[in-house]
């Protein structure tokens, strides 16, 4: 498959990119840092790019591909109107793309929780659970095939390739490396979308957990 990757020097991008290319996948990632170009050449993936804050034609940029996935953020440190600007307004730009390029398939990296009614005492954040919550939306109102994937906390151990996975799970962490690997099945299993599902580390594999489904 041609797999298209936005945000793709972020460390769960980091680690699908060579999943998918030692598969036989054609994996482009869109960066906004020449810089970066190596790096992910190094890890399977011709780089694109592209500022998503910035640019507008997203959709002739990336072209044709069987699959898109949004991987992007604006990250620590970053405050609250890039909260929009990227994790929000990206995605929905990458939405259009998509449309532009009749590609069907559209698998969004989110977050655990976005959807809870809560009061957020630090606005940085609330605006990053609100953007967040907003571009699934969009995503799920798109008619485009779509994959929604919220984790827990993230973090930088090994991968263990065991998972929980559901509507609802309780809260919990994973590594990216899981993250990155459950990506990796769905884009070759397009029959598990239509798909909104909360993940955490836990006792199942990654394709057990969808047979339990």
């Amino acid at each position: 498959m041609d797999v298209v990757i936005v945000g793709a020097h972020g460390t769960v991008a980091m680690h699908l990119h060579p999943m998918l290319s030692e598969r036989g996948h054609t994996v482009r990632g869109v960066i906004r840092k020449a810089e970066q170009s190596d790096e992910l050449r190094a890890a399977g993936a011709e780089p694109i790019i592209f500022d998503l804050e910035k640019d507008e034609d997203l959709a002739g940029a990336i072209g044709p591909a069987d699959v898109v996935i949004f991987a992007a953020g604006a990250g620590p440190g970053s405050g609250k109107a890039r909260k929009y600007t990227v994790d929000r307004d990206g995605a929905l730009k990458l939405i259009e793309a998509a449309k532009t390029n009749d590609i069907h398939r559209y698998i969004m990296l989110s977050a655990m929780g976005v959807d809870e009614d809560r009061n957020y005492d630090d606005e940085v954040f609330a605006a990053y659970v609100d953007a967040k919550a907003q571009a699934d939306a969009a995503l799920r109102a798109s008619g485009l095939d779509y994959a929604i994937i919220r984790p827990g906390r993230l973090t930088n151990d090994t991968g263990t390739g065991r998972i929980t996975l559901g509507e609802r799970v309780a809260p919990g962490e994973i590594p990216r490396e899981d993250v990155a690997a459950l990506i990796a099945y769905l884009v070759e299993h397009p029959d598990a979308s239509p798909l909104q599902a909360e993940v955490t580390s836990g006792d199942h594999t990654i394709s057990d957990a969808f047979a339990m489904r």
